[in-house]
């Protein structure tokens, strides 16, 4: 028997720099799961920390101590033993059951299962967790374990807590307390189920299913001496079934011997179905269910969906280094990923919905694999089971970020504990296909000027090294596992690389946004590209939203507060002056930036699968944000897309068309990323502005399937005779690229009437036609001007003289439709670079 303790718990500080407003409010209602940040907002003690420079009004919030309280009421215990199940104290934590302390906790990460049969029996009972502040726990511990290398203000490697929520280079520093997962009383009798960890194989007939069952054992009822045992006739016994609407359902059973706290089954599956990535196949995932029984009474219960599927990550040497390529049921899979961070400062406020909504945005951009970043959190089962569901492949880091750790206790303890828990956790998920030992600490290590500064000091290469590999192969054998990201391996003698060599294993690409202009991706050649991005700000309603500043500037006080970048609005401007021109209005400079960071990553990801197989993967930095700022997401804060989501649409499609430099001229270069082979005529044009076809090829073309193909440019057509008034346009079967010979800023664009449109209405919203009278490059519609929940379908589309395109918008009924045609809302380049100019006299 289970019942959650979520209600009548109120919070209230416990020492610390506190407002007097707050003091007089006494214990307010708490809401668990929770932090002590939005218990505060709802009772409308604290400004919302998202909203102009509130987040430094809370910064005490994270120097306070905090007490959350409940009683219950509780029967006689049901079984032999009562168990209360903490799946996440946010961190630094004392737990006390009627004035007793039952708990000592530090770790955000761990679930912690307490034996309370002789604590919590029937009757009234006072439950009080007390939360040290975080932020002074990290700073002790520092000096206790020694001072070690870290980004950022805190110390944040000193604790066992989500790194970002300390404040990051795109995050608030809103240092949380609270009971942030549910709280669970469980009880039971003889065993009960503590993990599942299933491993899948792929036969012949269909597949066969490993069985790992993890246990919490009553001794007593077991059989263990001095204590009285089962009766004879009635063994305990596990129970593995599996079934789904694909195959029969299978079960296997085992008898539960005394002291066993594991028990491992297998059992085939005729008619088992290959689970596989989207875009390559189905995502069947068949029902599993774990019992512990004694004759035909079940005593305890799991349940958890598998796929069955095989995963490789290959990394051998070849001609160009050293590959890392992953590899599903035998098939190469090119990587087409987004990074993932925490979608909400406060993390509880995360549910299924928002997750599904997210990912559904990720699956809309046409990615495959979402990298869960090590400076967040182990996501909660909805995100996984929602991934499993997509078909989108997980890359989960193990939570180490941007910093060096000690390997000494208890910090050594409370690693060792936490990838337990999440390891089994996580293990029936198909999605998850690779562990990675952090993020960017071996780098750090390396060219950050750690090694000095640490003086021998342990730094965590024995975890990444030593205890993460040993741990996962034995909680989770099946699955591949990297020391870190980026990661190359040792070459062929032994020798150590340097963790982001571009030809060896992943790679990190951050040069071009702090120092370059983002046309130098395309000098990169990656084995793969684990990070990478450039900056841009929030959508327009998500903006005014957050930053009430009057005026509003690209550098009033709240834009700066909302840009946590070191130096990025300067960064943001050095990047777009070799485009396009900085404007002066803020709607323009919004829109320029905006466009700005969909161009330089679609510019990226474009380079990188014309790479393919040499290059196998791109992982955007990054989807989403966790909350209104100006940052590398493609996803605001508030959820929204930006420009940049429908770029890595175009950019990610199944079938690609992008001219690329090769070789002192240019290429046409087909990606085609499906099963079934490309084939057609290739049509290479230049053409004039206004339409006028200058000069023409065509040849047959064949790519063969999950493939890549380079045509070489003629002279013809990549010579212009006027570089500011022409285009090459290359078209395949359902797939077109482009080029224009100088940048947009000195394009002879057209800017009035250079579009036209309509607006009609359509069950849900509108469908918005336009008409290009000239080139009209990167067309789109910003749709939550209009209407902040409105959503558009697609964006960026660049069209030719003559030629139409169609937005489908959904939304409410609008009061003036015709807004979606103004000149806020339909946007272009032609309105930031474009220019009326007679070009009758060119030569």
């Amino acid at each position: 028997m289970s019942q959650l303790l979520h209600q009548g718990w109120t919070v209230r500080p416990d020492g610390g720099p506190v407002p007097e407003h707050v003091l007089a409010a006494g214990p307010v209602p708490a809401t668990v799961p929770g932090t002590v940040h939005t218990d505060l907002l709802a009772s409308g003690l604290v400004p919302d920390p998202y909203l102009d420079d509130h987040e430094r009004l809370l910064a005490w919030v994270g120097l306070t101590d905090w007490v959350y309280e409940t009683t219950v009421v509780l029967g006689p215990v049901d079984g032999d033993r009562r168990s209360l199940v903490w799946h996440g104290l946010d961190t630094v934590a004392t737990v006390r059951v009627d004035g007793h302390v039952v708990l000592e906790a530090a770790d955000q990460h761990r679930t912690h299962v307490l034996d309370v049969t002789d604590v919590l029996g029937e009757g009234e009972h006072v439950v009080q967790v007390r939360f040290a502040s975080a932020v002074r726990y990290a700073d002790a511990q520092q000096q206790v374990l020694g001072s070690r290398p870290h980004v950022n203000d805190h110390p944040y490697n000193a604790v066992r807590k989500m790194a970002c929520n300390f404040g990051w280079d795109w995050g608030p520093d809103l240092v949380t307390a609270g009971i942030w997962r549910p709280v669970e009383l469980v009880d039971w009798s003889v065993a009960r189920v503590a993990g599942v960890r299933p491993t899948t194989t792929l036969t012949a007939d269909g597949g066969h299913l490993e069985v790992a069952v993890d246990l919490d054992l009553a001794p007593q009822a077991l059989g263990v001496p001095g204590a009285d045992g089962p009766e004879p006739d009635a063994p305990a016994v596990v129970r593995v079934s599996v079934a789904a609407d694909h195959h029969l359902g299978q079960s296997a059973a085992t008898r539960l011997e005394p002291g066993t706290s594991t028990v491992r089954l297998g059992l085939d599956v005729p008619g088992a179905l290959p689970w596989w990535p989207r875009s390559h196949g189905e995502q069947p995932l068949s029902d599993l269910t774990v019992d512990v029984m004694v004759g035909d009474r079940v005593l305890s219960t799991w349940t958890g969906r598998v796929g069955f599927r095989e995963v490789a990550w290959v990394s051998e040497p070849d001609d160009h280094g050293t590959s890392f390529r992953l590899v599903v049921n035998g098939e190469p899979v090119l990587v087409r990923g987004v990074n993932w961070i925490p979608d909400d400062a406060f993390p509880h406020r995360v549910d299924r919905a928002r997750y599904a909504e997210r990912l559904a945005q990720a699956v809309d951009a046409g990615c495959n694999l979402v990298r869960v970043w090590g400076g967040g959190t182990y996501e909660d089962d909805a995100f996984y089971a929602e991934c499993d569901e997509r078909g989108l492949l997980v890359w989960q880091d193990v939570l180490f970020a941007c910093a060096s750790y000690a390997e000494e206790e208890p910090l050594r303890s409370e690693v060792l504990a936490e990838v337990r828990d999440n390891a089994a956790r996580l293990a029936h998920h198909p999605s998850l296909v690779l562990w990675c030992g952090g993020n960017e600490n071996l780098w750090g290590f390396v060219d950050w000027d750690w090694e000095a500064r640490l003086d021998g000091k342990t730094w965590g290469a024995g975890y990444v090294h030593d205890l993460l590999p040993a741990l996962l192969a034995e909680l989770d054998p099946a699955r591949p596992y990297v020391p870190g990201s980026p990661f190359s391996p040792r070459g062929p003698g032994g020798e150590e690389r340097h963790p982001n060599d571009p030809d060896h294993g992943a790679m990190h690409v951050w040069d071009v946004w702090n120092e370059r202009d983002w046309t130098a991706f395309r000098e990169h050649r990656p084995r793969f590209a684990a990070e990478f991005g450039w900056q841009g700000p929030p959508t327009w309603s998500t903006l005014v939203r957050a930053v009430s500043d009057d005026p509003l500037t690209p550098e009033s006080p709240g834009m700066l507060v909302h840009q946590k970048a070191m130096e990025g609005q300067r960064k943001l401007e050095r990047g777009l002056v070799p485009h396009l021109r900085v404007p002066d209005g803020m709607r323009d400079w919004h829109w320029a930036m905006s466009l700005n960071q969909a161009r330089a990553v679609r510019t990226a990801v474009e380079h990188l699968r014309s790479l393919a197989p040499v290059c196998a993967g791109s992982v955007v930095w990054q989807l989403n944000d966790c909350w209104p700022v100006t940052s590398w997401a493609a996803v605001d804060g508030d959820g929204r897309a930006k420009p940049t989501l429908h770029a890595l649409r175009h950019a990610h499609a199944d079938r690609l068309v992008t001219v690329q430099p090769r070789d002192g001229g240019l290429a046409a270069v087909l990606v085609g990323d499906s099963a079934e082979p490309w084939e057609g005529t290739l049509v290479l044009r230049r053409l004039a502005l206004d339409g006028t076809e200058l000069a023409r090829h065509e040849e047959p073309v064949a790519v063969a399937a999950r493939s890549v193909l380079s045509v070489a440019v003629p002279a013809a057509l990549a010579t212009p005779q006027d570089p500011a008034g022409e285009v090459l346009v290359v078209d395949a079967p359902g797939a077109r690229g482009w080029w224009t010979f100088v940048e947009d800023r000195d394009l002879a664009l057209m800017v009035d009437g250079a579009l036209t449109g309509t607006v009609e209405r359509a069950p849900d919203g509108y469908t918005v036609r336009v008409e290009a009278a000239a080139l009209v490059k990167d067309v789109a519609l910003l749709v939550d001007v209009v209407d902040p929940d409105a959503v558009v379908d697609d964006g960026l589309l660049t069209l030719l003289p003559g030629e139409r395109a169609t937005f489908r918008v959904r939304c409410r009924e609008l009061e003036d439709p015709e807004a979606l045609l103004s000149p806020h809302v339909l946007r272009s380049v032609n309105q930031l670079v474009g220019r009326t100019v007679d070009r009758t006299a060119v030569p």
